[in-house]
C-alpha cells in the first residue's frame, strides 16, 4: 500500500470515518442493523461477512496505519490471530514459532495444532539464526513477536522478513506491544500484522478486539476462514474501537516517555533486580530496536529483589492497578505467570525466562513522579512487613 501522505495523528483521526449525511454530526455514525437489504445493492452486508458500514470503514483506517492494503477486524486478539495461523496453514504444513511469545498463543500452538495435524517448531532464542535452524521443507508461516510480551526481547524484522522471502514462507507478526504508533512491520517485509486492539487502539481497557492487516491477496484468504469461524466485532464496538483510535498516537507518545523514563528509574533503584525495556541502552536489543522501532513502547518488565515480597507489592500499590490487561489510560501491573502465560507449565516458562517474581508494568498517562511516589511507598510497606515478620 502506498503510505499516506497524512500526518499520523490526521490519520487516526480522519481516515475511514463516515459521513453523517443526514445530520452533519461530527463523528460518524453508528448503524446498528444486523440485517441488511440483498436486492439492488452493490454489497450484501452481513456482520459476520466483516462488511457493515462500521465495520468497513474502521478496517480502512487499520489498514492505513499499518501501511497495509487491507484489513479485518475481529471480537478478540486471539480470534484474529487463531483466524490468521488458519488461513495459511493445512494438514502436513509446519510452522516456525518465535520461542518468546505472548502466552495464549502459545497456548494455541500446544493444544490446537497436533489436531488439525499441524506440525510446529518453537526456537531456541528470537535472532534470525533461531529461525532459520527450524525451517523444514514443509514450513509454510514463521511467526513471531516483537517487543515480546513479556520481557520485551526485539526481533530483527528485516532479517526475517528476507528469510522469510528466501524460503518462500509466510511471515507473522505480533505487533500488540509496539502499536502501529512505534513500528509498521509491513514497512520492514513482514506480511501479515496482528493486533489485540483490546490494548493500544482501544487504550482504555473497556473494548475488546483484533485486528489483522496485509495485502489484498492475504486477506481474501484470511476472510474465507474467518467467515466460517464468525469470529467478528458488534458494531457498538467498532464504533467505540473507531472513537479510540483518534487519540492512539497522543496516549501512546506520552505512554513511550512515561515508559522510558519509569525503566530509567527502575533500573537505578537498588530494590530492583533486573529491568527489561528496549529503550535503555542496557538492553541487548537496544541498536536493533532504535533501528526499527519510531518509539520504545509503553510495556516494560521488572523483577524486585528476591528479599522483597511481590505479592506485597501488588498490596500495597494505592495508584498503580494489579489488572489483567495492559496498555490503558491508566498504568496497571501483573504476574505473567499468574496470567498472560499461566497456561503455559513452570518448565516452559523458565525455557523463556518468565520467573515467578517478574512483574510487568503497562504505562499509562499519569505524571511519572505520581507513580514512582507510589512505587516507593509500596517497597517501603513491603520491607517494614519483612522486618516485623
Amino acid at each position: 500500500m502506498k503510505k499516506s501522505t497524512k500526518g499520523l495523528n490526521t490519520t487516526c483521526t480522519h481516515t475511514g470515518e463516515l459521513e453523517d449525511v443526514q445530520f452533519k454530526g461530527a463523528v460518524s455514525p453508528l448503524y446498528m442493523s444486523t440485517s441488511y437489504a440483498f436486492e439492488d445493492v452493490d454489497v450484501k452486508r452481513y456482520p459476520r461477512y466483516f462488511n457493515t458500514p462500521n465495520q468497513e470503514a474502521l478496517c480502512k483506517k487499520l489498514a492505513a496505519l499499518e501501511h497495509a492494503e487491507a484489513a479485518l477486524i475481529f471480537g478478540s486478539g486471539m480470534a484474529a490471530i487463531s483466524t490468521a495461523l488458519m488461513a495459511f496453514l493445512q494438514a502436513g504444513d509446519h510452522i516456525v514459532l518465535q520461542q518468546t511469545l505472548y502466552g495464549g498463543t502459545y497456548n494455541f500452538a500446544v493444544t490446537q495444532f497436533e489436531k488439525y495435524g499441524i506440525n510446529y517448531s518453537f526456537t531456541n532464542g528470537w535472532k534470525v539464526d533461531d529461525f532459520e535452524k527450524e525451517i523444514k521443507s514443509n514450513t509454510k508461516v514463521i511467526y513471531i513477536e516483537t517487543p515480546s510480551n513479556p520481557l520485551l526481547t526485539v526481533t530483527d524484522l528485516d532479517a526475517i522478513g528476507k528469510l522469510a522471502k528466501k524460503h518462500g514462507i509466510l511471515s507473522m507478526i505480533d505487533n500488540t506491544f509496539a502499536s502501529p504508533i512505534n513500528q509498521n512491520p509491513i514497512d520492514f517485509g513482514i506480511d501479515v500484522v496482528l493486533h489485540s486492539a483490546t490494548k493500544y487502539m482501544g487504550g482504555h481497557s473497556d473494548i475488546c478486539a483484533g485486528v489483522i492487516a496485509s495485502t489484498q491477496e492475504n486477506m481474501d484468504k484470511v476472510f474465507q476462514t474467518a467467515i466460517c469461524f464468525g469470529g467478528s466485532l458488534s458494531d457498538y464496538t467498532v464504533w467505540l474501537l473507531e472513537r479510540s483510535i483518534k487519540t492512539m498516537a497522543i496516549r501512546v507518545n506520552a505512554q513511550n516517555a512515561n515508559a522510558m523514563k519509569m525503566a530509567t528509574y527502575l533500573n537505578g533503584n537498588k530494590n530492583v533486580e533486573n529491568v527489561y525495556y528496549p529503550g535503555l541502552q542496557t538492553h541487548p536489543d537496544h541498536e536493533l530496536a532504535k533501528s526499527q522501532m519510531k518509539g520504545f513502547g509503553g510495556m516494560l518488565s521488572f523483577e524486585l529483589n528476591a528479599s522483597l515480597d511481590t505479592s506485597l507489592f501488588f498490596k500495597y500499590l494505592q495508584l498503580i492497578k494489579p489488572s489483567m490487561s495492559l496498555a490503558g489510560v491508566e498504568s496497571t501491573v501483573l504476574s505473567p505467570t499468574q496470567t498472560s502465560h499461566a497456561l503455559m507449565t513452570p518448565a516452559d516458562r523458565e525455557k523463556q525466562g518468565i520467573k515467578d517474581t517478574l512483574i510487568r508494568f503497562s504505562l499509562g498517562i499519569e505524571e511519572v513522579e505520581d507513580l514512582i511516589e507510589d512505587i516507593e511507598q509500596a517497597i517501603a510497606k513491603v520491607k517494614s512487613i519483612t522486618v516485623l515478620a
